[in-house]
C-alpha cells in the first residue's frame, strides 16, 4: 500500500513568519528518504500555506508520486497542465476553513468537476475525487469519468465508541462500492498512529494520503536532535 505524505502544515509554519524556513520541498525530499511513495501538496486558490513555486520546486525534487490537490477551478486546471504532477486529487475548497472539512459536493459542482476531470485526463493526468464514504458519490464519481477516488476517513477519525465502529464500516463499504466500479480507492484525513492500522488493513486500497499527523509527530521526534545541534554550535562558539 502507498503512503503519500501531506506537506502543506511545514508551509503553514513558514507562512506565518513569511519566512524561508521551514522549507516543505526539503520536508518533501525527507519524507522520500524516510520511505514515503509520494508527496502531496495543496495549492489552494488563497495560498495559505504552498505557494506555486512550492509546487514547482517538489516537482523538480523528488522523484516519487506528486500529487497535487486543487479546486476545480480553471486557474489550478492552468498549473497542473503545466507543472504535470502524477496525480491531481479534485478537493472542495472554502475559504474560512482551516482545512478540507469533507468531501466534494458532486451534485452542485457536477459541471465544473466534470470539466476538470476532462481537461487534466486529456493530458494523461489521471484524477482522483475525494469524496465522502457514500455509495452515491462513488457512483457519481464514476460516471464523472475520474479513475481514482480518495474516501475522506475524518468522520471515522473523530468518531468514538460505537460511532467509531460504524464510522468504518462505511469506509469498508465505500471501498468496496468502489473497487467493484472498476476505481481505484484511496483514503485519507484524520488518519494517525493511533486509528490508522484498522484503515490500513482494508483490502484493496491503493494507498493512504496522510499530513498533519505525520508533521506534527516530526517535531516531537525531532526536536531533541535539533536542539543539541543548536547548542552544539553555540558552545563551539564560546571555546
Amino acid at each position: 500500500m502507498l503512503l503519500g505524505v501531506n506537506v502543506d502544515h511545514v508551509a503553514t509554519v513558514r507562512e506565518a513568519r513569511r519566512e524561508t524556513e521551514p522549507d516543505p520541498v526539503i520536508a518533501a525530499e525527507l519524507a522520500v528518504c524516510g520511505g514515503a511513495d509520494g508527496i502531496t501538496v495543496h495549492l489552494r486558490e488563497d495560498r495559505r500555506h504552498i505557494q506555486d513555486r512550492d509546487v514547482i520546486n517538489v516537482r523538480r525534487k523528488i522523484s516519487v508520486e506528486l500529487n497535487l490537490e486543487m479546486a476545480a477551478t480553471k486557474e489550478m486546471i492552468g498549473i497542473a497542465l503545466k507543472v504535470r504532477p502524477e496525480l491531481v486529487t479534485l478537493v472542495p475548497e472554502k475559504r474560512a476553513e482551516l482545512t478540507t472539512e469533507g468531501g466534494l459536493d458532486l451534485v452542485k459542482g457536477r459541471k465544473k468537476i466534470k470539466y476538470a476531470i476532462d481537461m487534466i485526463q486529456r493530458s494523461g493526468i489521471p484524477v482522483s475525487l475525494f469524496i465522502n464514504p457514500s455509495e452515491s458519490d462513488i457512483v457519481i464519481s464514476k460516471e464523472l469519468g475520474a479513475r481514482m477516488i480518495e474516501i475522506h476517513t475524518g468522520l471515522y477519525a473523530n468518531a468514538k465508541g460505537k460511532n467509531k465502529t460504524e464510522e468504518l464500516s462505511r469506509v469498508k463499504k465505500a471501498v468496496r462500492k468502489g473497487l467493484d466500479l472498476g476505481l481505484q480507492v484511496n483514503a485519507g484525513h484524520g488518519l494517525n498512529f493511533s486509528n490508522v492500522k484498522k484503515i490500513a488493513a482494508i483490502k484493496g486500497l491503493r494507498g493512504l494520503y496522510i499530513g498533519h499527523s505525520i508533521i506534527a509527530n516530526s517535531i516531537y521526534m525531532g526536536i531533541e536532535k535539533t536542539v543539541r545541534e543548536m547548542k552544539r554550535l553555540i558552545d563551539a562558539s564560546n571555546k
